[in-house]
């Protein structure tokens, strides 16, 4: 993986389970134009809540793929597949023990070398139905 701010992210935060990078990598007055998660908080505590939400829920998540990444000093774009196991509560679904795979894009805009704004869409609509909580 290149040494990008979003694939650090995902590398480091959310695989790696170093949450509290979020406070290097993001500006204190981070923007994310995505709420992700029900009951996300804005800023700097909506990616610490993302990454732990995520990570408690499916404990050994990975990512699978992370391509391309497009950057041009101010904006990083990513497209990443995701892969885990459902160990753990997810906006309220007991843990299933099924194994997932769902993927993302993301869009940052950089800021002084730190995320200072992000863009994207997570299929959560696969992720849902992969843990059973809606119907294929």
């Amino acid at each position: 993986m290149s040494t990008s701010l979003i694939n650090r992210f995902y590398a480091e935060v959310l695989s790696g389970g170093n949450v509290a990078l979020v406070d290097e990598m993001v500006t204190d007055d981070f923007l994310d134009h995505e709420l992700a998660l029900p009951g996300q908080p804005p800023g700097k505590d909506g990616a610490k809540f993302f990454a732990n939400t995520i990570r408690s829920a499916f404990p050994d998540i990975a990512v699978k793929a992370a391509e391309p990444v497009v950057s041009d000093g101010t904006f990083e774009a990513l497209h990443v597949v995701l892969t885990g196991t459902h160990q753990g509560e997810l906006m309220g679904i007991a843990p299933t023990g099924k194994t997932v795979e769902f993927d993302a894009t993301d869009i940052i805009r950089i800021q002084d070398g730190k995320i200072a704004e992000h863009w994207g869409t997570t299929d959560t609509m696969t992720l849902m139905q992969q843990i059973g909580a809606v119907p294929e």
